[in-house]
């Protein structure tokens, strides 16, 4: 037994070491060929170099921002304005030692970035307002490289859109606006526009929030409230859907840097075509107004008044002659419904009231004194107001 148990170690030892030789010297030797199995179908990769079919990429956005970029401009903006003056060059005395040596006052010109989206084959170009109210000369660049001198065709200061126009001499790319109740809280968006100026760029995200207001950006607010990055010079630019249609005008931002943080706001398409239809047609846009002061109405306010809520808005003052004084609307009774709509806030007042045709009468609902009333007002014509600060 000892003898064979011998042999067998003997044996083992030897096989390692050949097999120790033979992979060290004839490697090749060892390869196992394999057996056959079931066939395996191998997708042939495109050569180095070639690119991959446009939009087959899983995951990929490339064919909405296809769709969306030639849409999306560049707009430059410069204002002449003159240059700071020392107050000792209108010093008598300074002048009697040093005359005119130091030259009149010098011209200079200041100059602005943003974005804007063709609205129409002929030309018409949906901005921001702040992107071109202090300009004196407006020059709009297309993404294919062409510069063209742009004309203001009108604003609206009270929702922060624009409309220009260029004269391209063809048709241009102009983009596709999407249904107005297609958007829900979750789906996909791209914000494209020139950041910064360094040129075109598509940002991704979701659409966060909806019918955002009481912001202070502008004073009708229905924001779409978005994480997909904007920065400074995206204003004006497209919020587009995973289609490539156009959902929104990016407008603002909510930021302590001036970078993006994650919280940007877009115009709905809803408002920025109709506000852009009524200044193409008539150059502004109407809105109706009744010429009163109104207010939220806090708890302790409707204790106070001995309010069963707080849904409604206070009118806290009436501009004599206007519409509600002429009606018969005075301060102290609260506003609860327009032509039988309800009135949550005094911004849904203010988006009724405007909504309705100046020289039209209404019929407003008014808690005063524990009764409800209904009084009838001929509504007249807002007036243009300054953008909020």
């Amino acid at each position: 037994m000892h003898r064979l148990w011998l042999t067998f170690a003997q044996a083992v030892t030897v096989a390692v070491a050949i097999v120790f030789v033979l992979s060290t010297f004839k490697p090749d030797w060892l390869t196992l060929t394999p057996t056959p199995g079931p066939a395996v179908t191998v997708q042939q990769l495109a050569p180095a170099g070639t690119a991959a079919p446009p939009g087959d990429t899983p995951g990929s956005y490339a064919r909405a921002a296809r769709a969306a970029l030639p849409s999306v401009v560049h707009i430059f903006t410069s204002k002449e304005m003159q240059s700071q003056r020392s107050p000792f060059l209108d010093d008598p005395i300074f002048r009697h030692f040093f005359g005119d040596r130091l030259g009149p006052r010098q011209e200079q010109r200041t100059s602005g970035l943003g974005s804007g989206v063709i609205a129409s084959a002929d030309g018409y170009i949906l901005t921001n307002n702040h992107v071109i109210e202090a300009a004196d000369a407006i020059e709009v660049a297309l993404n294919d490289g062409r510069k063209f001198e742009a004309k203001l065709v009108g604003r609206d200061p009270e929702t922060d859109l624009a409309v220009l126009r260029i004269q391209a001499g063809g048709d241009l790319p102009a983009v596709t606006f999407a249904p107005a109740s297609s958007l829900a809280v979750g789906d996909v968006v791209l914000a494209i526009g020139n950041p910064f100026g360094v040129g075109q760029t598509v940002t991704m995200g979701i659409v966060s929030a909806l019918q955002r207001s009481h912001l202070g950006i502008s004073t009708f607010e229905n924001f779409i409230q978005t994480d997909a990055a904007i920065n400074p010079g995206n204003s004006g630019g497209a919020l587009v859907n995973s289609d490539g249609a156009l959902v929104g005008i990016n407008a603002a931002i909510y930021s302590r840097s001036g970078g993006s943080l994650g919280i940007g706001f877009a115009i709905p398409v809803s408002f920025a075509k109709d506000v852009m239809d009524q200044i193409i047609r008539t150059g502004r846009v109407t809105r109706g107004w009744i010429g009163v002061e109104i207010q939220d109405i806090t708890p302790e306010l409707a204790g106070s008044f001995g309010l069963p809520d707080t849904a409604g808005a206070l009118i806290a003052g009436v501009i004599r002659g206007g519409p509600a004084d002429k009606g018969g609307i005075l301060p102290g009774d609260v506003l609860i419904a327009i032509e039988a709509q309800p009135i949550a806030d005094p911004q849904r007042m203010l988006e009724l009231v405007a909504a309705l045709a100046p020289g039209a009468e209404a019929r407003f609902q008014v808690r005063r004194k524990g009764r409800v009333l209904e009084v009838p007002v001929k509504i007249g014509r807002r007036p243009v107001l300054p953008r909020p600060q």
